[in-house]
């Protein structure tokens, strides 16, 4: 059985070792790397999409780094429980045109018993920004 510590029920200190976790490997945009992050049968909600399951995840992963170029991400952990860790974030990251954006959201993450999160709700909004007001590089 597929297993990534650290488990559930979290602690402060495993709970910010998680996002931590989360926040390199998006940054590595890798979507298979990131998928693995994931429960086989995942639930995901991003914006406006949803879709289950860890090829529908590197899809939807593959498609936006396509576009979101030079992404940039920083979480923050905004409250946890047993299974389950709520974040706050931000990304940066522009498009082929050179229009850049600040992402602002939210996230929900429920795990699975063996660490791996088997649901993920996500609410974002997007601030065009000039370059040079660019937070991270």
């Amino acid at each position: 059985m597929e297993s990534r510590p650290p488990l559930p029920p979290f602690t402060l200190e495993t709970a910010k070792v998680k996002v931590q976790a989360a926040e390199d490997a998006w940054n590595s945009r890798d979507p298979q790397r990131v998928s693995l992050a994931y429960t086989a049968d995942s639930v995901w909600r991003n914006r406006v999409e949803f879709f289950n399951g860890r090829e529908k995840i590197r899809e939807f992963l593959t498609r936006k780094w396509a576009t979101e170029l030079d992404y940039r991400l920083k979480k923050e952990l905004w409250s946890f429980t047993d299974n389950r860790i709520s974040v706050k974030f931000e990304y940066e990251y522009h498009t082929d045109s050179g229009q850049w954006y600040r992402a602002y959201g939210n996230e929900q993450w429920e795990f699975a018993e063996n660490g791996l999160m088997r649901r993920r709700e996500a609410s974002i909004n997007d601030l065009p920004i000039q370059e040079s007001e660019r937070k991270f590089r």
